[in-house]
């Protein structure tokens, strides 16, 4: 299964809980979610029918891997990454997950989503430690550096602007003028604003 490429609101939808994939929209009642909490292809109904327990394991890893735009390839082998780290096995995948680059730089409110930040990443305009990079999938680590290049910095003021009251994680030190974040220590898996049951998505692939 590849990377979801629909629309973004439909997988809210079929999620039952907002992931945050429409930046600015999320947080307005511009949000679909507000009208239609029913998943796409089904009628509003007043009780829903038990979730079966491969339901519920294959719902969460479904969220969860919508939640940071993988594709299935890609959220397996975290998975058997965290499997090989000592442990909490769901709490080293949501640690894994929560260092990939395009996730701090939206965590670090340099993007409105990690779609937005993925494509900035890859269109190179961003510096991981005065080094130029364009691959999202890089894991940073406690004392890395992530700044816009001196001449993309005209391009993504406005972005950045627009994303400078939003809240980010104890992890990630900002320098707004400077348009640079400082990853200050490991990713605190609590600080993530999502209810990921990551050991259910362990389950899923441990059948």
């Amino acid at each position: 299964m590849g990377r979801d490429t629909g629309p973004k609101c439909k997988q809210c939808r079929r999620e039952g809980e907002k992931l945050f994939l429409k930046g600015e929209r999320c947080y307005t009642q511009s949000c679909p979610l507000n009208r239609r909490a029913n998943p796409p292809g089904e009628r509003p109904k007043k009780h829903r029918p038990r979730r079966s327990q491969y339901l519920l394991h294959l719902r969460e890893k479904q969220k969860a891997r919508r939640i940071y735009g993988l594709s299935e390839h890609q959220f397996r082998n975290y998975v058997e990454q965290a499997k090989r780290k000592k442990g909490v096995t769901g709490e080293a995948l949501l640690t894994l997950l929560e260092r990939r680059l395009d996730n701090a730089v939206y965590r670090a409110g340099f993007a409105s989503s990690r779609a937005q930040a993925r494509q900035m990443i890859v269109h190179g305009h961003f510096q991981l430690n005065d080094r130029a990079v364009s691959i999202p999938s890089i894991m940073v680590k406690e004392g890395d550096t992530i700044s816009v290049k001196e001449n993309r910095r005209d391009k993504v003021k406005g972005i950045i602007e627009a994303n400078k009251d939003r809240e980010i994680p104890s992890w990630l030190e900002r320098n707004f003028e400077a348009m640079k974040a400082q990853v200050m220590a490991p990713p605190n898996t609590e600080e993530t604003g999502y209810k990921i049951a990551a050991n259910l998505i362990v389950e899923f692939y441990s059948r």
